[in-house]
């Protein structure tokens, strides 16, 4: 099979489309298709990944619109900080460019393949599909546009897309012939016109053993988080919080990988049992993970969007405590920090999440 994808990310970028992207190429040339990568290409970070599985790379070029730059003068820092979310709230910009960079390079491949998925996010990728000047049936056989978390109906941003938001979206799943989202909840994010194109296909991972080197002694407990944090969604202030009223000289560790470190460090200043880093490259994030006595899941707000990070959890099968926003269950995080589990979070059917099996289903949709 010649099949082409297309996104904004790929290894070594840490987020979860990255990974979406970088899981599916490596699988899909294992399995022994013809696979083309169009993204943002840099040799030094992909050339050693394109010489080990045999893909090609079409390259979508450096930005050209700058990110807004976020002043740190405290009043340059509240007007830097609105423009830049005005201009992504109602232009979404700076990744509009993207949607231009699609089209263009569209335009210029001579090619026709029997898949094309467009990963998103960001967005404009799918929209510089649909933008293209080549009718779609003269790129591929089947477009299927995958979709991490809605982009209209998204539940967990503070602010919602201006209205007219929804006839872009309406215009390009009408010229998908797929859109495949995680979770069968996800569905309920997307207009209901286009419940027949709706696929579930869930992010996708190469299954191994990881077997990580404890960061502390046995007799302190050791737990985990890695991930964003969303203030009043997925917010960390309960759980820090209760940790902190703990008596003082209760044993334990809490080690949080983010890039949204503000929303924990506001709450643990005091707190010497909390670590907050920077986040790590995946595999070394699940060592770490593997060698710790539980991780901690912070759910996002309803059923639409569901972090991957579970599916990571799950991989090194390890004791979930999974915490709610506005509805901290005390007692069970005492529990888990007596070292009782029973009340774990489950994670079903773990082999759907195999990169093998994830695969398959996205070429099933050719056939059918």
């Amino acid at each position: 099979m010649k099949i082409l994808i297309i996104s904004n990310a790929f290894s070594p970028t840490l987020n979860p489309r990255s990974f979406r992207t970088t899981e599916l190429v490596k699988e899909f040339c294992r399995q022994g298709n013809d696979v083309t990568i169009m993204m943002p290409y840099h040799p030094e970070y992909h050339d050693p990944i394109k010489l080990e599985f045999g893909f090609k790379i079409v390259d979508l070029g450096r930005k050209k619109f700058p990110p807004i730059k976020i002043s740190k003068i405290p009043v340059l820092n509240f007007l830097t900080r609105a423009l830049s979310r005005l201009l992504l709230q109602f232009f979404e910009y700076p990744n509009i460019e993207i949607m231009f960079q699609v089209k263009n390079k569209l335009k210029n491949l001579n090619e026709k393949f029997d898949l094309l998925i467009s990963i998103a996010e960001p967005y404009p990728i799918h929209w510089g599909i649909a933008l293209s000047q080549r009718d779609i049936n003269e790129i591929t056989d089947v477009w299927i546009a995958d979709c991490g978390d809605p982009y209209y109906g998204q539940e967990n941003n503070n602010y919602n897309p201006p209205f007219y938001f929804a006839f872009i979206e309406k215009w390009f799943m009408r010229k998908a012939n797929y859109i495949t989202v995680p979770t069968e909840g996800s569905k309920n994010g997307y207009f209901p016109e286009f419940k027949n194109k709706l696929v579930v296909i869930p992010q996708g991972f190469k299954f191994k053993k990881y077997i990580g080197k404890r960061l502390v002694s046995s007799n302190i407990l050791h737990f985990v988080y890695g991930g964003s944090f969303i203030p009043n969604k997925r917010d960390p202030k309960e759980f820090i919080e209760f940790l902190n009223s703990l008596p003082s000289d209760t044993k334990y560790r809490f080690d949080i990988y983010t890039n949204t470190p503000h929303w924990a460090e506001m709450h643990s200043k005091q707190n010497k049992n909390i670590f907050i880093q920077n986040p790590v490259p995946r595999e070394e994030f699940l060592n770490i993970a593997s060698a710790a006595d539980f991780v901690v899941n912070f759910a996002n707000k309803g059923d639409i969007q569901t972090p991957s990070k579970l599916i990571d959890y799950a991989i090194i099968d390890k004791p979930i405590l999974n915490i709610v926003t506005g509805n901290l269950d005390s007692e069970n995080i005492t529990r888990f920090l007596k070292r009782d589990f029973t009340n774990s979070y489950k994670i079903e059917n773990v082999d759907q999440y195999k990169i093998e099996n994830i695969c398959k289903q996205f070429l099933c949709l050719i056939k059918d």
